[in-house]
């Protein structure tokens, strides 16, 4: 399995949190459905730092599951509850990822009360 490619044009300011594209190659495409920070029981916890960890621990756990893992991530999309700082978010999500991809990050408004983030990505798998 080949991980997906980082393209950074170099009239873009590369970024070493994330790529400005990633190609993925041949293969089957894995879409991780919008994932809150709610732990196993359904318990929302408190705080965005707390939820934003625990959304990509469950992004995490949603690619093992599949047989794949963050190094084949090809983009990330963050929701964001409108007004909630993204730098607060983005500091929490480095504690869990650490691995470079696209991101989009987008302010909405969530379904359920208190949600603050919402995580989905899109990776490879294996065959197999």
């Amino acid at each position: 399995m080949t991980a997906p490619i980082p393209v950074d044009p170099p009239q873009i300011p590369t970024s070493p949190a994330f790529a400005q594209g990633m190609i993925l190659p041949a293969g089957r495409t894995l879409y991780v459905g919008g994932q809150n920070g709610v732990d196993e029981q359904g318990t929302l916890l408190d705080g965005l730092g707390p939820q934003t960890e625990q959304a990509l621990r469950n992004v995490l756990a949603v690619l093992a599951e599949a047989g794949t893992d963050a190094d084949h991530v090809a983009k990330l999309t963050i929701y964001l509850t409108a007004g909630v700082d993204p730098d607060a978010a983005y500091s929490a999500s480095g504690k869990v990822w650490t691995h470079r991809t696209a991101v989009t990050v987008v302010s909405v408004p969530m379904s359920r009360p208190g949600v603050l983030v919402e995580i989905e990505a899109v990776a490879t798998v294996p065959e197999g």
